[in-house]
């Protein structure tokens, strides 16, 4: 039965359903424009039909970063033909759909005004439910997209623009365990990169670069340390690799100094993880332990290495997305909203573009790892 249109103005509730669902998934939170189609089957099961991701690496490489005009003019520029694209691929008509969902935040707010509008725009002309979806959301069940991982389970979110521990007891529930106090682990890789004169992205020319290096070369700094709890600091160091970076003068120099940066940052993500899973464990002492490393530092091969041999160590089953999706895309767009749909979570066609928003809000408010500002607290 097809949904009845919704009313723009209000968050309709929605009778929880699971006889399972085919939604259409938009992601523009930074500078990939994607589309994906996703059906999620009434066991739970998972099809990723469709999955276009336009990367505009080109676009933004001159300047050694992501400018978030020039993103938000591409994705305007790009997000029908992507779109369609995916639908083209899926071998689905909009008449099919039995939602749309967008990402509506965090991220860049010129891209995702671009990605949700658009979601509205085919949810209002169809009479489809919307949802609007968090991306940190999306990354946290994205490694569902490659196996049926049941909740609870303990999560590592670790990206260019964020780094943090969550325990996820399911869709729309995740508590804080850690997050970092200063620069993402991604955002450490990206800026040592550009140090090192390597091109953007530079995470992954980092982790090319390592390769065959002596990662003890360089003496680099072990940030919080000893220290309680599971929060993370990369600030400390990417100013060492950066001072370190400045003498090099020969290929072999800049290559074991590309290993040691790899190698402390999967040493930081596993010590800090590492006191997580202790605190876990405690928490579920009957077992079924499950332990997920996402976002787009997930594809580093040293940092799945590191992390698998830990969850293995504590009694952890370990998952991550499959690579392709690892970064930005929008199938785990697609699933997230199919389960929010599952559970009857969907939203108005009020719904804002959000440059913040936390996963845990609770504890972004009541304990910021960062100075709210205006606009809130930070993710």
């Amino acid at each position: 039965m097809r949904p009845q249109p919704i009313n723009p103005k209000s968050n309709p509730p929605v009778q929880a359903q699971d006889s399972g669902s085919l939604v259409l998934g938009i992601e523009t939170s930074c500078d990939e424009t994607a589309a994906a189609v996703v059906r999620r089957h009434a066991d739970g099961r998972v099809e990723v039909l469709s999955s276009v991701v336009s990367s505009q690496v080109e676009a933004h490489a001159p300047y050694g970063g992501v400018v978030p005009e020039i993103a938000a003019r591409a994705h305007v520029e790009s997000i029908d033909a992507i779109i369609a694209e995916a639908m083209i691929e899926a071998g689905a008509d909009f008449s099919e759909l039995d939602a749309v969902a967008a990402t509506a935040g965090p991220g860049l707010v010129g891209g995702v005004m671009v990605g949700l509008s658009a979601g509205k725009a085919i949810a209002l002309a169809r009479g489809l439910p919307l949802i609007a979806v968090n991306h940190l959301e999306g990354h946290a069940l994205s490694a569902r997209l490659g196996a049926p991982i049941a909740y609870p389970f303990l999560l590592l979110l670790v990206s260019g623009g964020h780094c943090q521990l969550l325990e996820v007891a399911g869709v729309g529930r995740c508590r804080r365990l850690g997050s970092t106090i200063d620069d993402a682990a991604g955002e450490a890789f990206d800026k040592i990169a550009k140090t090192l004169g390597l091109p953007y992205p530079g995470g992954p020319a980092l982790e090319k670069l390592a390769v065959g290096g002596d990662p003890a070369r360089y003496p680099l700094p072990r940030a919080l340390l000893g220290r309680e709890g599971a929060d993370f600091s990369f600030s400390g160091l990417k100013t060492a690799a950066a001072r370190i970076a400045e003498r090099l003068t020969t290929p072999e120099e800049r290559r074991d100094l590309a290993a040691g940066v790899q190698a402390a940052i999967a040493r930081q993500l596993a010590e800090r993880t590492e006191r997580a899973m202790a605190a876990y464990a405690d928490a579920h002492p009957t077992g079924g332990l499950r332990f997920v490393v996402a976002g787009g530092v997930a594809a580093n091969g040293e940092v799945r290495r590191v992390l698998n041999g830990l969850a293995q160590a504590h009694g952890y089953a370990f998952f991550a997305p499959p690579l392709a999706y690892c970064t930005d895309n929008a199938a785990m767009i697609a699933l997230a909203g199919a389960e929010r749909l599952a559970e009857g979570l969907v939203s108005g066609l009020d719904a804002l573009a959000r440059p913040r928003w936390p996963l845990d809000e609770a504890a972004a408010a009541s304990s910021p790892t960062h100075v709210p500002g205006r606009k809130g607290a930070k993710a």
